[in-house]
């Protein structure tokens, strides 16, 4: 879900369409357009996707969908948390309808019948992970900035990551989605939340050749083969490659505690700033948060597609009151001190049938 942006950034001046879609040479054309907030999407951006989407589905004139963002720094740095504050806040609906309709939304993606191409310039955060991970081709270029970096103001990962995050190999996704770290280009292609990698400066030239492309029986096939002759699959050095034998290792451990001690005592010389930092960084995010995200992935790698995102409804519908998002947003967004006061304050005070109290009554009925 996370933009850590506030809804205030792009709410001056002149009111503009935040989703604007056209058609050419049989594909529609899906803009975020908010580039001041990051492209942070709104309910009314979910709606007008879900529309265009729905539509498109049943025009046997539009062949593919191509999603962006407007702007040169994000596709989409996820949901419009603020917004979702001042519902919570005043008593109103539309954080619950949000949820809904955003998760309808992304599992509409996933099953489209109509093959998808993502851009993925820039960040792409939370929510806008969301809106690509179901897309038939997903790019990036060398300014992608991949996370599911919920943990940080309390929340954890929604918008399918409990699907698509232990569903990477090993325990990477699981490292990903307790801490919240960002990745780049080379670490999305190997962790295979991407499929191609494009230099930014060509992605005009993307543009046109999309504009000029000839259709044949298989529209995916087609798209495929535009992208081979302008992008690669594959490229060298990712960094997590040369991590992967750690993170399997301590994100496999029982619980979040005990990845943070294992943590504290690596000597070895590779992993020893690797872990380190990842110390630094696990200190700052929610404990509870952090918890509940490892066992909602470990739970998601049992469960199909539509039972994960009934899982992630599940945990959302308690969050708001039980969970630490508000008092994240409040530090982050609201009074902006940036020292969030989590509940509970530590690993040491969590307590494993507080966490496991979540998860019960989903338990119960998918039983």
């Amino acid at each position: 879900m996370t933009a850590q942006v506030s809804s205030e950034a792009s709410s001056a001046g002149i009111v503009h369409d935040e989703v604007l879609a056209e058609v050419r040479n049989h594909i529609g054309h899906l803009t975020l357009n908010r580039p001041a907030g990051l492209n942070a999407i709104t309910l009314d951006m979910v709606r007008s996707l879900s529309r265009h989407l729905q539509a498109w589905a049943n025009d046997p004139q539009v062949h593919a969908v191509v999603l962006r963002g407007a702007g040169e720094k994000a596709f989409c740095a996820g949901g419009d948390i603020r917004s979702l504050y001042d519902s919570f806040k005043s008593g109103d609906t539309l954080h619950e309808d949000f949820f809904v309709e955003e998760y309808a939304l992304d599992l509409a993606i996933h099953h489209y019948r109509k093959p998808v191409l993502a851009l993925m310039d820039g960040f792409v955060l939370g929510g806008g992970m969301g809106l690509v991970q179901g897309a038939d081709l997903r790019v990036v270029t060398e300014r992608s900035r991949l996370a599911m970096p919920e943990v940080a103001i309390g929340y954890f990962p929604d918008v399918g990551g409990s699907y698509f995050l232990p569903r990477i190999p090993g325990e990477l996704g699981i490292y990903l989605g307790v801490t919240g770290v960002q990745i780049r280009a080379a670490d999305a292609l190997y962790c295979g939340l991407a499929d191609w990698y494009l230099d930014s400066a060509k992605l005009s030239e993307l543009d046109q050749r999309l504009d000029r492309l000839k259709w044949h029986d298989s529209p995916l096939k087609d798209l495929q083969g535009l992208l081979a002759g302008l992008a690669v699959q594959q490229l060298p050095d990712a960094p997590l490659a040369a991590l992967r034998p750690a993170i399997d290792h301590f994100f496999a451990l029982p619980d979040v505690p005990s990845i943070v001690e294992q943590l504290q005592q690596v000597t070895v010389a590779d992993s020893h700033d690797w872990a380190l930092t990842t110390v630094s960084l696990m200190q700052t995010r929610s404990p509870l948060a952090m918890a509940v995200t490892l066992q909602m992935l470990r739970r998601g790698r049992h469960l199909h597609l539509e039972q994960c995102f009934a899982l992630e409804l599940h945990l959302d519908r308690q969050w708001f009151a039980r969970g630490d998002l508000i008092e994240g947003v409040r530090a982050l967004l609201i009074d902006k001190d940036k020292t969030p006061r989590w509940n509970p304050p530590t690993l040491q005070a969590l307590e494993a049938d507080h966490v496991e109290s979540f998860f019960r009554d989903f338990d119960k009925n998918e039983n």
